[in-house]
């Protein structure tokens, strides 16, 4: 391999990386929005044993 070559690899394995990074991601998650918590809060005490 020449330098000139290796160089070029570099800057093209760079370049994707950086491509990558600042692309949009690719996640598919659902748009359902914010879930509000139906749960019980818990309004107890609890000892902690150190």
């Amino acid at each position: 391999m020449s330098m000139m070559e290796i160089i070029k690899n570099i800057n093209n394995f760079i370049a994707e990386a950086v491509a990558r990074i600042f692309s949009p991601s690719e996640d598919a998650y659902p748009s359902v929005g914010v879930q509000p918590y139906s749960g019980d809060t818990f309004s107890g005490h609890m000892k902690l044993n150190w």
